[in-house]
């Protein structure tokens, strides 16, 4: 082998070495900027939402027989989320809302049974399929406590609402607007049973499992 090949084969064996050392330091600094980017962010995000809760509800009124009327409500609900990793996070959701209830189609026809008030925080635990997306999609499940409170009963009845726990499933989605805000969608069924006692003779098993539907934004810190 001539002196020159000899000289252009250690050239590109060093033009190579330097391309491999190159693109090492290259991925390196990628793969070491990616957490750097992830442990910026702060584990804690807000959200505020409008809020519909749609009740689907049934009930056994015993001994009058008939069915249960519950309406919907609109009101305002905040949420704090915990991000345990960058998938999964821990929701706490907060809001009260407003119902009024009757009794259908009973011996005694139907029966006012005024208004009462609901306080149900649900925790969720979630699962966040793009947590570095534009489109952040997440689904949870959960448990709830609901506090019946505030009656405004029509005179001559008198009505006791056992608190109850439930059950919550949940399934959403964040829209990123930049680093810190994003809209949200987010959709829960929550499994609620509570057993209300009227004027101390009539027992009813009420299924109250509303769908709660909010619309709103969110603030990533």
């Amino acid at each position: 082998m001539t002196k020159s090949a000899i000289l252009g084969t250690r050239a590109l064996k060093a033009a190579g070495l330097a391309t491999v050392l190159a693109a090492g330091t290259v991925f390196g600094a990628l793969s070491m900027a990616a957490p750097a980017a992830a442990e910026d962010k702060s584990p804690w995000m807000l959200r505020v939402r409008g809020l519909a809760v749609v009740p689907d509800e049934s009930a056994s009124i015993d001994p009058i027989g008939g069915d249960v009327s519950i309406d919907n409500s609109l009101v305002p609900e905040l949420d704090i989320t915990y991000f345990a990793t960058q998938n999964i996070a821990f929701e706490l959701i907060l809001g009260t809302t407003p119902h009024k209830v009757s009794a259908k189609g009973t011996a005694a026809g139907d029966v006012d049974l005024g208004k009462v008030w609901l306080l149900p925080p649900t925790l969720t635990a979630q699962y966040h399929f793009l947590p570095e997306g534009n489109i952040r999609p997440y689904v949870g499940a959960g448990i709830n406590y609901t506090i019946f409170y505030n009656k405004d009963e029509p005179t001559g009845i008198n009505i006791k609402y056992d608190n109850a726990f439930g059950f919550a499933l949940q399934a959403g989605v964040d829209v990123a607007l930049d680093d810190n805000w994003a809209l949200n969608l987010d959709v829960k069924k929550l499994f609620l049973n509570t057993d209300a006692t009227i004027n101390n003779s009539i027992k009813a098993d009420v299924d109250i499992d509303p769908w709660l539907i909010g619309v709103g934004v969110g603030y990533r810190f």
